[in-house]
């Protein structure tokens, strides 16, 4: 079913004011939601809201908590999320990264003691909007096998990358495994099977059936023994950084997943004048004459822009049995 992005909005943040929250804050909050399912990243937007409001009730996320300084030495910070919302730690960490790096040319915000951040994505779009080029990463509960092993130790570590264009931002958001658990549970609603092979069954075997996956646990790290180094040395900067809990500290339940380190950079490009221009250049030059099918090429962040342009058009895509359970609360 599709509900008109405004209602859904408002929905969202009569909710969370019923939960708590300062208006403000309700409805940033309530917008981050609504914006991750309105660009078509279903699996940690609406459908996540629920979990979230779960997690408010059973202590993980302090409703009123905001961020405190705890230490900075120039461009680098550290600060405390004190439990607060996990998207809303984000959101404000990176706007502080912002604000450094507009005096310094470079921001860093190392967060500790925060909650799952929902979308990723949500941060880099946000610096890209801005004008900057933004780097984030967070840690998270173990739920990657390590290669080589079978046992879930690793986080499924998210990496955003963004950069600001002329034509359309360009950011990269990417789990370290080829699917995310939140992409799984997407493919089993709809009752369909991934496209490529993103975990192994039960039995040790590849299989391209999300059900399976979930059940044994064992993703497939993207990029093999490289998405399996890559998550590991994330969560070693991020814990180190905000002086905040590693991976293998933070409890293994979805519902519970709170204490996660988080690590948000930005770059200024005014310093060096205006390279938007590069970035439409080097965009276009992957769709070269001798391309059999340059219009199927797509750079990170195009589908975003098409799927926001058509879901604002006819309404947000949300699973039936989801709204009603977000409209029960």
């Amino acid at each position: 079913m599709r509900i008109p992005y405004p209602e859904l909005v408002r929905t969202l943040t009569d909710i969370l004011l019923r939960r708590g929250f300062d208006p403000d804050r309700a409805a940033l909050c309530a917008r981050l939601f609504a914006d991750t399912t309105l660009d078509g990243v279903y699996s940690h937007g609406v459908n996540r809201f629920p979990r979230f409001i779960r997690m408010i009730a059973n202590g993980s996320i302090d409703v009123h908590a905001q961020p405190r300084l705890v230490a900075s030495a120039g461009v680098l910070e550290r600060w405390d999320g004190q439990r607060g919302p996990g998207n809303l730690n984000a959101h404000a960490s990176m706007a502080r990264a912002i604000e450094i790096a507009s005096r310094q040319g470079i921001g860093c915000v190392a967060l500790a003691n925060t909650n799952h951040w929902m979308r990723g994505g949500s941060y880099g779009w946000q610096a890209a909007g801005a004008g900057f080029i933004g780097i984030c990463w967070t840690n998270t509960m173990p739920n990657l096998p390590p290669w080589g092993g079978v046992v879930p130790s690793l986080g499924n570590n998210p990496l955003v990358i963004a950069v600001p264009r002329l034509r359309g931002h360009v950011v990269l958001d990417m789990a370290m495994s080829q699917f995310s658990y939140g992409a799984l549970e997407s493919y089993r609603l709809r009752g369909e099977p991934l496209p490529v092979e993103g975990g192994f069954d039960s039995q040790g075997a590849l299989t391209r059936d999300p059900r399976a996956i979930e059940e044994s646990r064992r993703l497939l790290p993207v990029g093999y023994w490289k998405g399996s180094g890559l998550s590991l040395v994330l969560d070693m900067i991020a814990s180190m950084l905000a002086g905040g809990a590693a991976t293998h500290q933070i409890p293994p339940d979805p519902e519970r997943e709170t204490r996660v380190s988080q690590v948000f950079i930005a770059f200024a490009l005014s310093p060096f004048g205006d390279s938007g221009g590069l970035a439409d250049s080097i965009v276009d030059s992957i769709r070269t004459p001798d391309e059999p099918h340059p219009e199927g090429i797509r750079y990170p962040g195009q589908q975003v822009l098409r799927t926001r342009a058509e879901n604002l058009a006819r309404g947000v895509p949300v699973n039936p049995a989801t709204w009603r359970e977000v409209q029960a609360l």
